[in-house]
């Protein structure tokens, strides 16, 4: 009387849970790529930026705090208050979810583009080539972005007297000093920094999450989501410490280059040149220790979150070419 469920099976399709929606691509895979990353990024420099503040006093003012991270921290509640520590919050969360965006967004869409172009095969082949180009392209255009905010981060930071927040800071810069010396006076010291730190960071981290991976017993693609998020973390530390140690000279410089205006007529060459020089080896590494812990907690909480914000948006259609 009733259909048997083979003849059900021929006659009909019953849409799988995975169907219901179509796997993302174009333009929607890499808006969520971009959004994974504006989310990882904005969360964890913005946790971070109590650190970040400990940091930039170390480098600004080295006669003052000059008895390491924790003593920095002491110092900064003792003469200004607790509230101190979250001097500059504003434009760093604002300034990274931006960075994010373009970072992780473009990283994974000029990736495509190199695999694309030469084939999956010799992507494979060449895939730490790969990844150092996609992510110096990728950190450019975000630096464009990060710049402004970052240079309003630092004036506030160096000179809390300066403005009240973001917006007062940012606006105040651009009616004194306008859009060029004001806010990319540290555009090549950002570059210098941000685009070897990115190349580090991501070649690191894939080629550490690689060698992970290859050690477990389980296909990566028959992982479940918490050993995933645990390989992305260690991954993260490993390239984040390396990171932090190949771009802490530019860090400095970038710092100093934002405290205060530079002379009439200097060019932002001369001035990066001279401080380099007064600063020394020794000075371009002021604030190490303090960097490193926080570039490799926030490299590691950035993949984590950027790789479970992409498996709930359904955006894995990268394609992979780790051996």
């Amino acid at each position: 009387m009733f259909p048997s469920q083979e003849s059900l099976k021929k006659n009909f399709i019953v849409p799988s849970p995975s169907a219901d929606a179509a796997a993302p691509s174009g333009v929607g895979l890499y808006a969520r790529f971009a959004l994974a990353g504006a989310v990882c990024c904005g969360v964890t420099h913005g946790a971070m930026t109590p650190v970040d503040v400990v940091k930039t006093r170390i480098q600004l003012e080295p006669e003052v705090y000059n008895k390491g991270m924790i003593a920095g921290f002491r110092q900064v509640v003792q003469t200004q208050g607790a509230g101190a520590l979250l001097t500059g919050f504003g434009p760093t969360a604002a300034g990274y979810f931006l960075q994010g965006a373009f970072k992780f967004g473009g990283y994974e869409f000029w990736k495509k583009k190199a695999i694309d172009y030469i084939g999956v095969e010799k992507a494979s082949e060449n895939r730490t080539a790969i990844y150092l180009g996609a992510s110096a392209i990728a950190e450019f255009f975000a630096d464009v972005a990060l710049c402004p905010l970052e240079a309003t981060r630092i004036r506030l930071v160096s000179q809390p007297t300066f403005a009240n927040g973001l917006l007062g800071g940012f606006s105040r810069i651009l009616k004194e000093e306008g859009v060029v010396k004001g806010f990319y006076s540290g555009f090549g010291p950002i570059l210098f920094k941000q685009v070897p730190y990115t190349m580090a960071k991501f070649v690191v981290f894939e080629l550490a999450a690689e060698k992970i991976y290859s050690t477990l017993p389980t296909p990566k693609d028959q992982l479940p989501p918490s050993t995933i998020t645990s390989v992305n973390l260690g991954a993260g530390i490993i390239a984040g410490t390396a990171a932090a140690i190949i771009s802490q000279p530019a860090d400095t410089l970038l710092s100093k280059i934002n405290k205060q205006k530079g002379a009439e007529g200097q060019s932002v060459s001369s001035r990066l040149v001279q401080m380099a020089g007064q600063l020394g080896v020794k000075g371009l590494f002021l604030g190490l220790g303090p960097r490193i812990v926080m570039v490799a907690t926030l490299t590691a909480g950035q993949f984590a979150i950027y790789g479970d914000i992409k498996r709930v948006l359904g955006a894995t259609g990268g394609v992979e070419i780790a051996k």
